[in-house]
């Protein structure tokens, strides 16, 4: 057991606190704004074969992986799925889900028994209420990824001339 605001934590949250800190778009996050998230997160389990979600459905929360891996497929042009990528964990899939309202860009499939961290747009949300730092680091996150989207761009640029 572990101390978080006052409060005493089991083994389970502690490694989810650990694994959420590992995760890109959280980390910087203090200890009780990582204890925020996963107190108020869902681990879910998935079996090999399951899918966590489709493509095109809409997207009210992300998944943060804790164990195996996922295949992330899009639709062809011929209808049959094609497989885009395969994250592993720490990865958080479908992130833009915590920020506004979209749809999910990918079908995702357990490549091996797995599990997951459910994290709501309305968690997230109250977490940035509560820390608004939270919301300085998140904005630096993306000018940053944004800036580094840009330079690629620019470097592809003379290829389409």
């Amino acid at each position: 057991m572990q101390a978080f605001s006052g409060v005493t934590i089991d083994m389970a949250l502690t490694d989810d606190i650990m694994l959420l800190g590992q995760v890109p778009l959280f980390a910087g996050f203090g200890d009780d704004q990582l204890g925020l998230t996963a107190f108020g997160a869902e681990r879910r389990r998935v079996s090999a074969g399951q899918t966590l979600f489709r493509e095109h459905s809409p997207a009210e929360c992300a998944f943060a992986v804790t164990s195996g891996h996922f295949e992330l497929f899009t639709a062809g042009r011929d209808g049959k799925p094609v497989l885009q990528a395969t994250p592993g964990k720490g990865a958080l899939l479908s992130e833009l889900a915590l920020f506004t309202l979209c749809e999910r860009k990918f079908t995702a499939v357990a490549a091996e028994d797995s599990e997951v961290i459910r994290i709501t747009r309305i968690l997230f949300h109250r977490l940035v209420e509560e820390f608004p730092e939270v919301a300085d680091i998140v904005s630096a996150r993306i000018r940053d990824n944004i800036a580094s989207l840009a330079a690629g761009a620019a470097r592809l640029q003379n290829r389409f001339v």
